[in-house]
């Protein structure tokens, strides 16, 4: 049976900070900040050094921060500022929240620990703790070695998810997890909705196959694409 995940929130001035009260008995805005766990050297090596989140050894184990970002032409005047709208709103405590969903459908999902929003009035910037997925890999660095079978769980794990009705905006291979043991995790939520019937599958499994296409994974993937039209 899933470990229940305990929404408890705190407001402390302009900072709003969501955290799992099962997991989480202290409550500090130091640990989004990536040079409090430098200060500390509690850094980690995260899913083969790959993108912008950071790994990081806390007092509960290992953990994944995320600092939202923007992306595009928008980041080159705003980095890291959203319009603060009230908090249920932001985009760490949804994501936060669609995930505590998520883990206790008993999805495959990291678990969540800390979401906060940091406003100066009218903006915020806003951060995610998560579980860290024992020693993961990103699809697109296992691709190639994956046997049949390991293509038939990824797709029975994905299936999973778009019979639960999740709208993932952005599934691309970076953001399908193969953990240590072999099990298969959807990450980074950003954006993303649950729907009350199940999702067309269709448009989130398009956007995987460009994603591998671009990384010349395509022809390796073919076995996974295949479970969908048998």
């Amino acid at each position: 049976m899933t470990d229940s995940v305990s929404e408890a929130i705190l407001n402390a001035g302009s900072s709003v900070i969501l955290y799992d009260a099962a997991r989480v008995s202290t409550v500090s805005a130091d640990w989004f900040c990536p040079a409090f766990w430098h200060q500390r050297r509690a850094v980690i090596d995260l899913y083969g050094g790959r993108g912008t989140a950071l790994g990081v050894s806390s007092e509960i184990g290992p953990l994944v921060l995320k600092t939202y970002l923007r992306g595009g032409l928008m980041a080159r005047v705003n980095r890291d500022r959203y319009l603060w709208t009230g908090a249920s709103r932001s985009r760490s405590i949804r994501e936060w929240r669609l995930l505590s969903r998520l883990h206790e459908l008993g999805l495959p999902v990291p678990r969540p620990i800390k979401a906060a929003c940091f406003c100066n009035g009218l903006i915020y910037r806003a951060g995610l703790l998560t579980e860290q997925v024992p020693q993961a890999k990103p699809l697109d660095v296992v691709a190639e070695r994956l046997t049949a079978t390991d293509w038939g769980r990824l797709a029975d794990t994905l299936n999973r998810f778009f019979q639960a009705g999740l709208k993932h905006p952005d599934m691309n291979a970076g953001n399908l997890l193969c953990s240590g043991d072999g099990q298969w995790y959807v990450v980074d939520f950003d954006r993303a909705s649950l729907a009350a019937r199940p999702s067309p599958a269709g448009p989130m499994l398009d956007r995987l196959r460009r994603s591998l296409e671009k990384q010349g994974l395509a022809e390796s993937a073919a076995p996974l694409f295949a479970e969908f039209r048998s």
